[in-house]
């Protein structure tokens, strides 16, 4: 029993002095609600207003019904050129730390925190140190650094009629993967409360709903979405946990994904000069320069204020002029409830963030928002682009598993499953969500 717009509203029929519900003249609230309907009177007051959070991963990442597997795997590119972290130096020698192994190569020239750069003279065999002298010729006795610290490796340098280097470099792929989630959510109801339904009469024809059970449906696609955002996944990647005697594999959610891997901001950005620190992140990590930014009430607040005080001291160089991510169209990006602002190269289109106002969601704590880079990011083994959010679900030929939706009954409403007085919807999904560059997202932790 497939719920939605009704093809034939004609089919609700009097029965009896009454009207019979059939699955032809069931429509939604959000159906009856929508403006290019006739005008109908609501028939209850929704207190919290529409409490629907879903949307943010439909507007902002790709959604994709190819999932043969229990997981989704995907490639990103290493930093091309090398760093070193190190302990100390202590007379022209580096110890090493002990989770970043020895990556250097005698001759290589090294470029340490505050300016020094000195050339690789020997390598330890056991891969815990090895030895430098400063290029400009001065002491080794005085290059010694107690704190850590990391050195870039620039190049290198070699002596006339020397061979070729014995070793080489190379950029390495990070394999990342991420399982599917199954998310699931009932409403049942009996046979006597089924038939308590609302009628309304739109454009001449009587309609029916079940209040609690387009809830349900909305509980439903807002538990997944929190899902893919708040879902966090273990110390590896297959890393379970059990309930009830069964493992459940946890999967990555977008916060979990970009606290590990991305740029965090601790508390608000509430003038342009607080996105400068953002700016010099973003830079190091090669980040796109069109944002879309999605925020709670309060930061976006911030904003708004910034952008009017900007505006009314006569700075408008912050105001954007570039839309790329909208077709270059102004109208779009207000259309659809963007603010936008540049600093620094960068662009970023304002958005508020429904979710992390609701103090039954994301408004109980956690992140206050989020910079999602607005373009595609290539796979590092396929060279395949794919935006920077994707939203996965199990499929197989015909059969998907975004949205299973399905009706049981003791001949309720026309299904006849059982034998009992009831009838019970089932809503489940199968999803996940891949997080490609992590490294350059940006969350605010307010």
């Amino acid at each position: 029993m497939a719920f939605g717009t009704p093809n034939n509203a004609a089919e609700a029929t009097v029965t009896g002095g009454g009207l019979q519900a059939t699955p032809q003249n069931y429509v939604s609230l959000a159906t009856l609600l929508d403006p290019t309907k006739p005008d109908v009177r609501d028939l209850y007051v929704k207190t919290y207003g529409d409490q629907g959070i879903t949307g943010f991963l439909e507007l902002t990442g790709a959604k994709n019904n190819a999932g043969t597997s229990d997981k989704v795997e995907w490639y990103e590119e290493g930093r091309l050129h090398k760093t070193v972290a190190f302990t100390s130096i202590t007379d022209g020698v580096v110890t090493v730390s002990d989770n970043d192994p020895v990556l250097v190569r005698a001759n290589d020239v090294l470029l340490f925190d505050g300016g020094v750069r000195a050339i690789v003279t020997d390598t330890d065999t056991s891969g815990t140190t090895f030895t430098v002298l400063p290029i400009d010729g001065s002491a080794v006795g005085s290059f010694d650094d107690a704190t850590t610290g990391k050195a870039s490796i620039i190049g290198n340098m070699h002596a006339q009629g020397t061979d070729q280097p014995s070793a080489f470099y190379q950029t390495g792929l990070i394999k990342r993967e991420n399982p599917y989630i199954i998310v699931k959510e009932m409403y049942e109801v009996s046979g006597s409360q089924a038939t308590n339904v609302g009628w309304l009469n739109v454009n001449g024809q009587y309609m029916w709903y079940l209040k609690n059970e387009m809830d349900a449906r909305k509980r439903f696609m807002n538990e997944r979405e929190m899902m893919l955002l708040y879902a966090e996944n273990g110390t590896t990647d297959t890393s379970s946990i059990s309930v009830g005697g069964k493992a459940i594999v946890p999967s990555e959610g977008y916060f979990d994904a970009v606290a590990k891997r991305g740029i965090t901001v601790a508390g608000s950005a509430a003038a342009f000069t607080d996105f400068d620190p953002i700016l010099l992140e973003l830079d190091k990590e090669g980040a796109s320069s069109e944002y879309a930014m999605y925020l709670n009430r309060n930061q976006s607040l911030k904003i708004d204020d910034m952008l009017a005080a900007g505006v009314g001291s006569g700075i408008t160089a912050g105001l954007a002029s570039q839309f790329g991510a909208f077709n270059n169209d102004e109208a779009m990006a207000v259309n659809l409830g963007f603010k936008s602002f540049t600093r620094g190269g960068y662009t970023f289109h304002k958005h508020d963030w429904k979710l992390l106002n609701d103090p039954t969601l994301g408004g109980i704590g956690g992140p206050t928002g989020a910079m999602i880079p607005m373009t595609q990011v290539a796979d590092a083994n396929t060279g395949v682009k794919s935006p920077a959010l994707e939203m996965n679900y199990k499929a197989a030929g015909n059969y998907s598993r975004e949205m299973e939706h399905w009706v049981e009954g003791g001949g309720v409403l026309g299904h006849v499953t059982s034998g009992k007085d009831t009838v019970k919807f089932n809503y489940r999904s199968e999803c996940n969500l891949v997080t490609r560059a992590a490294n350059q997202h940006v969350l605010f932790q307010g």
